[in-house]
């Protein structure tokens, strides 16, 4: 099936991406504003979160600002905005996050590629400390042995981030599907769309395929579907979001989608705020409450 949009739907999104965008400011009278007149329809079982990568050059102050502005409470974290210290620390960076309505739905990317009991134990306990239940990870072949007994120990799950075509261990989410497949189920697949399309799978197909073992996504859009410098705003590129979305409704996906933004890390929040709106308005066109 050819990833291409009809034209119709997009300028319906743009429109609607637009009213979105908008809607997108920091809320005046608490952390979150009703939503009830915004759209008809169903809730959406699409919850939209960001990776705090795309917040690379700020700290936790102006991530939760940030989160606030995109009207979201789910944070995929990386260790820069929650430092892997000790447990009296990390409770307290996670203690204002919470406070601040923040909910730590995945901790990542970390990478497991030591075959070192204290190297994992050390990424587990924090985890464990800052109660989150997913680790977004980069582990390889030989980890991976290892890395299931923490998680039959510590009962915390692991999503197999694929890097693309160079990556040498987990290119494409199927990589990663073949070599969980017989493990712990809780040892599941991230699937980034712009790594994955990037490696010539389809992004709808992998979802598919992956299906239960799906346990995160990392949303991103690409000018070119072969070019990692081709990022671009969600809804500017060529890949079909409204086709990831129906595919991920069709497995009944329970996990996040977390807009993760890699370009113009010093000014990251317009195209962010446009990438949700037009997220959105994607999610309005298909009959569902964001």
């Amino acid at each position: 099936m050819p990833m291409t949009h009809k034209i119709g739907r997009r300028q319906f999104v743009a429109a609607s991406a637009a009213i979105g965008a908008s809607m997108l400011l920091p809320n005046v009278g608490g952390w979150c504003r009703e939503r009830s007149d915004l759209a008809e329809g169903n809730p959406s079982p699409i919850r939209l979160g960001a990776a705090s990568y795309s917040f690379r050059k700020f700290g936790m102050a102006d991530v939760i600002k940030f989160m606030k502005q995109l009207d979201t409470p789910y944070l995929n974290v990386k260790d820069m905005h929650l430092p892997m210290t000790n447990a009296a620390e990390i409770q307290q960076v996670t203690s204002e996050y919470r406070a601040a309505g923040i909910k730590l739905t995945a901790a990542g990317t970390i990478y497991f590629l030591k075959d070192d009991d204290d190297d994992m134990r050390r990424k587990f306990e924090y985890c464990k400390v800052a109660r989150i239940p997913l680790i977004v990870a980069g582990p390889t072949p030989e980890t991976l042995p290892r890395l299931e007994k923490f998680v039959e120990e510590y009962d915390i799950k692991i999503a197999i981030h694929n890097h693309g075509p160079e990556d040498k261990y987990f290119p494409s989410p199927l990589d990663a599907l073949k070599a969980v497949k017989n493990m712990d189920p809780r040892i599941g697949v991230c699937i980034d769309v712009g790594h994955t399309a990037r490696t010539g799978t389809d992004v709808r197909t992998a979802i598919r395929q992956v299906g239960p073992r799906l346990y995160d996504v990392h949303m991103k859009d690409l000018a070119n579907a072969s070019s990692k410098e081709s990022q671009v705003t969600v809804g500017d590129g060529c890949l079909p979001v409204e086709e990831i979305f129906a595919a991920l409704v069709e497995i009944k996906y329970p996990g996040y989608v977390d807009l993760e933004y890699e370009i113009h890390e010093d000014d990251p929040m317009p195209g962010m705020i446009k990438s949700f709106a037009y997220m959105r308005g994607v999610l309005a066109g298909m009959g569902y409450k964001t």
